[in-house]
């Protein structure tokens, strides 16, 4: 099951990626596996996918545990965590002993706990600034005008141990996908006018109901998990 809904996730990208004029391996994909059993984990790993998205801090630690205790430590230790959902500070240093990319970093009190708590460890945390692109109260994020994002990027390039990847977006949910595209475009603008000056990389947009429009609007990483795992 996981691998026929996988084959089709990647068969869905590579006909938007052939239709945009964009190289599908270009594209990163990760696996969202929030709520999903540490079997089916190791399964989708298995079949090449290396990047694993967690949204809490706690229960990717205990999926971190278990898979460390593989019998198949070879594939797991390829793993790149990344973290999707919403960082509390006080979760900070347990969240850097596992995960390699921060989705979430929202503002600069949050970058500094980072930075802190890295500095401890000798690490240099890799990061995204989440734009809050939707109106939508429950959603977390910097202002998405770009000269806030800018602000924020330089208060934080000061710190020695947090380093700014690229950015992250999250569309409102609509029951036509179709509706998220001025979403997501209002995010690919802000990215392009900041990417050149700061050496941003990535653009986390797109979820399993929505990931072709954030692909044609411009995201090179795609966060899917009901599609992968339903």
């Amino acid at each position: 099951m996981i691998s026929d809904n996988l084959k089709k996730v990647q068969e869905k990208i590579n006909f938007t990626c052939q239709k945009i004029g964009r190289n599908p391996e270009g594209i990163i994909l990760v696996a969202v596996t929030k709520n999903v059993p540490v079997e089916k984990i190791k399964e989708v790993i298995f079949l090449d996918v290396i990047n694993i998205g967690e949204n809490r801090v706690q229960e990717a630690l205990k999926k971190y545990s278990e898979l460390a205790i593989s019998h198949q430590p070879s594939a797991i230790s390829q793993v790149k965590w990344h973290l999707v959902g919403h960082l509390q500070k006080n979760k900070v240093k347990y969240a850097l002993k596992i995960f390699d990319l921060i989705h979430s970093v929202d503002d600069f009190e949050l970058a500094e706990e980072i930075d802190k708590q890295a500095k401890k460890i000798g690490k240099i945390q890799d990061c995204l600034i989440e734009i809050k692109v939707s109106p939508e109260v429950t959603k977390y994020g910097c202002p998405p005008e770009p000269e806030e994002v800018k602000k924020l990027i330089e208060r934080i390039s000061e710190l020695a141990n947090i380093r700014i990847r690229g950015l992250m977006a999250m569309a409102p949910f609509f029951e036509k996908s179709e509706e998220t595209r001025p979403y997501f475009r209002q995010a690919f603008e802000c990215y392009s006018l900041l990417a050149t000056r700061y050496s941003l990389t990535y653009l986390s947009m797109g979820m399993s109901n929505d990931f072709t429009i954030a692909l044609e609007e411009g995201a090179n990483m795609l966060r899917i998990g009901t599609a992968i795992f339903k």
